[in-house]
């Protein structure tokens, strides 16, 4: 593989993790704490509705999740590639 097909294939599968974990991080955030709050509000997390949960804490601690699942997918990438140096 060239430099130029390297780094195409690199930044495509980069933009690929991206799309996907924001993507999570929306249904969760949006979905979850918004559309879906009335029905979560069924279940109770530490005596509070889940979806006011998921509202207040849930995205939270979820994206702090995708940001270290994200190192991970972009050490593998790096290495996949060659860019580990």
């Amino acid at each position: 593989m060239q430099g130029q097909e390297k780094a195409t294939a690199y930044w495509k599968q980069n933009l690929k993790y991206l799309f996907i974990l924001l993507s999570i991080w929306f249904l969760v955030s949006y979905g979850a704490g918004i559309l879906f709050k009335d029905l979560l509000d069924n279940f109770s997390i530490g005596g509070f509705p889940l979806g006011f949960w998921f509202a207040q804490q849930g995205s939270i601690y979820v994206f702090v999740i995708l940001i270290f699942i994200y190192v991970r997918l972009m050490n593998r990438l790096d290495k996949k590639f060659g860019y580990n140096n």
